[in-house]
Parts: C-alpha cells; structure tokens; sequence
C-alpha cells in the first residue's frame, strides 16, 4: 500500500473462513488491499469490530414484474400455482412500464438495503407487447450503477401454450434478455414440453445466452423434464450455463428413478435454485396426510457436488403474500425444510444465497472479496454464518462499487424485568 489517502477503509473485518481479523481497503470501486492491519489514511473509515463481512447476497431467482401486486385483481385463495397464473393472466393485462419499473425497483431498494446486488429476475414475455421485458430491461440499466440485474424471457403461459408466444420469446432476446427461459410441465401435453426445451436450447445458442427453466414445479412424480433439460446440457456442451429452476417434482420421485436421474445430473453439470419460502407454499396442495414438503433434493445435490443456488421467486404476488426479499430468510427456511441442521450444512445454505448464486449467475470474475475485484460487500451484525442465520442478522453496512450504499441500525432491547 501507498501512503496516499485512499477512499475508504473498513477495519477489524471478519472474512468467511479466516479466523484472524483483518483490515479492507477500497480505491476506485475496487479492493485496493486486504492485510492484518493497514497503516494507511483513508477520506472514510468503518469500524465492523469483529462482526462479519461478506461477498453480497445473490438472489437467484425472483419475478420482479409481479413483485408487490398481491390482491391485484384479488387473492390467491387456494395458495396453488395454478391459480397463481390464472390471477397473473388477469392482472398483467393492465401493464404498464411504469407500473413495472416502479415495482421493480422499490422491490430492489428493500433487497439492496438488505445486502443483495446480484439478482436474476424472470419477466413474463406472454403478453402481447411485452410491457414485463421492456420495463425490466430498462430497470436494468437503470440500477447498474449500485445492482447488477440479469433478465430472463420467460414464457409464464409456455412457449406453446398461447399463439405468438414462441415468436415473442424469440423478440424478447433480440431486445436484449439475458436467458431464455421456459416451463415444460405447464405446457398442454408433454410433447410440447419436450419440444419446448429442445427449442430454449436452440434459440440459447443461436443467441449466445445462458438457460433458466422453470422445470417440474409440480408435485406431480410423471413430471420428468429434468432429464431432458440435462440430456439437452450435456449434448450442447452448454453445461453450467443452464439452470433447472424448482424442479418440486423430484422430491417426489422414487428413489430408484431419483438415483438414476442423479447419476445424469452429475454428468449435465447443470446449476439448479431452490426457492423454499414459495416451494413450501404453494406444493403439496393437494395431499392430504402426509403433506410433501414440496422442495427438491437440496441436500443430497449439494452431497453431489452439484451448484445449488436459493432464490425469494416471490415478494407480495398472486403466488406468496408475504415476503420481504431478505435472502437470509431464504436460507433460513433452506435449513429447516431440507434438513440442512449440520454445521458444515448450514455454512452450505449461506453459500447458497452467496457464492453459489455467483455460480449460477456467472458473475464469479466480478464477484467476492479479493484483491482487485469491485468492491461490493456487506456488513452483518453477526460474526459467522450460523449465527447469522440463526439470529436472521441485521446486514448493517452496503457497499456497493466502492460505495456506502446503505447503512441500517440493529434494533436493541433493554430489560425492564427484575433482575433474577
């Protein structure tokens, strides 16, 4: 380090992983310097005394075209997915560009404020003049000073479910989308979901761009398209560069079919997102007792090797009422439902709403906390992962480019009782 005055210095840092504290130093957006102790004047300095900092949330996996439209014509009264869609269909014929952009963005405001910056959203290319598509790629460009937004086409209706969807999923990435996505178990039978998947991937390759499908999110156990979304990666070599989404359906697989299917999993080397809040919400509807978790082989992916990723999918929409966008919640949840209690598995579901999801956005060359990568880091008042989650920690610093971008007081509590 020089001894000019560099921008900011962030000290006594507890970094994933390390057991000795250590000093952070940001130049020009970027991490100038990581040592014990940094003799060097900065303009601003923090002082994160020991509690942790970490690479920024990811979310993996969320529909900000939809995000705060709950009641919007009315409720979801069932909870299913289904009449999820049949309320979208209703309420996305009013769509406007700024109505999308200014739901978009106050929903990114509430993630960012909460430690997100990376985020891949789905915009629904199933309405006539692409409203969704336009209004997030321009949300986009709007926010990429502070957050990085991937945008999805995604055909909500399927790519043959309705006439010009196909033709407007195509449009969608000429205009500019980021993946092309799909959902073969909502099309009308399941040819036309092989065939939708067999088309994802030519248009994927015609247009150079990563795949994000929306696969099996049923409880059906007939739902396979997973192994042709696989067999389709490892034929185009795409590999990593696709994502399966969801995919409910294998936890209700026999384990006879699951264990063959896993062992193709493992050649296709494809990413997959959970999205446990919703998962849990929305399958298992129609069980009686016992009722299906309704989430797909988390832990055992991950025991493979296999890049798993977490995602909300849904903040106060015609799917999930509730929601915040706080991907601690998410791996919270992530714990609990897929078992995950072990010490080395709770560290996982942190990974998973962090550096797995950098992995499934292949943003790794601009992601994490290094010498020379942008300087994007979180805060939290907590001094590990597991406590983190377990306290659902507040993230009290954002820094993102170089930057401060937010900065939130843990709440405190003071005991009044009698002391005992």
């Amino acid at each position: 380090m020089t001894s000019s005055k560099i921008a900011l210095i962030l000290r006594q840092c507890r970094l994933l992983g390390h057991d000795n504290l250590v000093d952070i130093a940001i130049q020009d957006g970027a991490i100038e310097a990581i040592a014990p102790q940094l003799e060097s004047l900065a303009s601003q300095e923090l002082a994160v005394n020991g509690k942790l900092v970490s690479p920024p949330f990811v979310e993996s996996h969320i529909h900000l075209d939809s995000a705060l439209t709950v009641g919007q014509p009315r409720w979801n009264q069932s909870g299913t997915l289904f009449e999820g869609i049949d309320i979208w269909r209703d309420r996305k014929q009013s769509l406007s560009l700024e109505d999308v952009k200014t739901r978009a963005i106050t929903t990114l405001k509430l993630q960012a404020q909460q430690g997100v910056l990376f985020v891949r959203t789905h915009a629904d290319v199933s309405e006539a003049n692409l409203t969704a598509l336009k209004a997030l790629l321009e949300v986009r460009e709007a926010v990429r000073d502070w957050l990085t937004v991937q945008v999805v086409a995604f055909p909500q209706d399927g790519v043959y479910g309705s006439p010009g969807n196909e033709a407007r999923l195509e449009e969608a990435l000429k205009l500019g989308a980021d993946a092309v996505g799909g959902i073969p178990h909502y099309e009308m039978t399941r040819e036309d979901g092989v065939q939708s998947v067999h088309r994802i991937f030519e248009l994927a390759q015609r247009y150079d761009r990563l795949i994000d499908i929306h696969c099996d999110e049923i409880d059906d156990d007939q739902a396979r398209f997973l192994e042709v979304v696989a067999a389709c990666a490892i034929r185009s070599g795409l590999g990593d560069r696709v994502t399966a989404s969801h995919t409910t359906a294998f936890g209700s697989y026999n384990n006879a079919y699951a264990l063959k299917l896993m062992g193709l999993l493992e050649r296709a080397r494809i990413n997959f997102i959970a999205n446990p809040l919703i998962n849990i919400t929305l399958q298992g509807r129609t069980d009686t007792y016992p009722k299906r978790r309704g989430v797909t082989r988390v832990k055992e992916l991950w025991q493979r090797g296999l890049n798993v990723s977490l995602g909300n999918d849904c903040v106060q929409d015609p799917w999930y009422s509730l929601g915040t966008g706080n991907m601690l919640a998410v791996a919270s949840m992530a714990v609990h439902v897929c078992q995950m209690t072990g010490q080395s598995e709770i560290d996982a579901c942190y990974g998973m709403v962090t550096t797995h999801g950098a992995r499934t956005l292949k943003v790794e060359d601009h992601y994490g906390l290094a010498v020379g990568k942008p300087a994007n880091l979180v805060v939290l008042d907590a001094d590990s992962p597991y406590e983190a989650i377990r306290h659902s920690a507040t993230v009290t610093h954002v820094i993102s480019r170089g930057k401060l971008l937010a900065q939130t007081q843990p709440a405190t509590t003071t005991w009044l009782g009698t002391d005992v």
